[in-house]
């Protein structure tokens, strides 16, 4: 199968999961929308648990990799806190993201509970090497990257998922990632 291929079987998957939700589409709805049998999905997939998993990485390392890094500027802790909540608000309106969030949220627990995902360690490998370049420039406080990069997505999780319940009596959702760019930036300074 080629790649081109499989994701036009994960652009089915995504579309007949925005308009149903994850819990009512089948591998049998992912071939029928991608026009192909479902034996041609099932040698890919055996399971939509298995489709998913390969849907949200790629969904979720595309966000990600959208989000502007000048090559040219060295990473500091103010253009890394920019550029993680940049992702952050680009992952909240994402469509799938949303429609997870909406109809099917426990997608999501076994990898804020129970184990990393791809996704998340695709962040920490764009993150880490960005965190020691900019040690190496003396731009970020000393540490080990890996444990600074880690530390900040966790604390990411939190404003990705949770920000709207942190809103409102005079606070809203921009004050919140404000506040989070301030203290990623403070944070990560030397």
């Amino acid at each position: 199968m080629t790649s081109t291929r499989h994701n036009d079987y994960l652009d089915a998957a995504r579309a007949s999961i925005l308009d149903v939700g994850w819990k009512r589409t089948t591998l049998t709805d992912v071939a029928r929308r991608a026009d192909v049998s479902r034996m041609t999905i099932y040698r890919a997939w055996p399971d939509m648990q298995t489709l998913m998993a390969d849907l949200m990485t790629r969904e979720w390392t595309t966000v990600v990799a959208a989000v502007p890094t000048p090559p040219d500027q060295e990473p500091t802790p103010e253009r890394i806190a920019t550029g993680i909540v940049a992702a952050i608000d680009a992952l909240r309106v994402n469509p799938l993201f949303r429609r997870i969030l909406d109809l099917d949220p426990e997608l999501l627990l076994p990898y804020l509970l129970d184990r990393r995902g791809r996704s998340q360690q695709a962040i920490l490998e764009l993150l880490t090497p960005r965190i020691a370049a900019g040690q190496a420039a003396g731009h970020i406080r000393g540490g080990n990257p890996e444990l600074l990069a880690r530390t900040i997505l966790l604390t990411a999780h939190g404003l990705t998922l949770s920000a709207h319940t942190m809103a409102g009596e005079g606070i809203d959702e921009a004050d919140l990632a404000a506040e989070f760019t301030a203290l990623l930036t403070r944070g990560l300074a030397r």
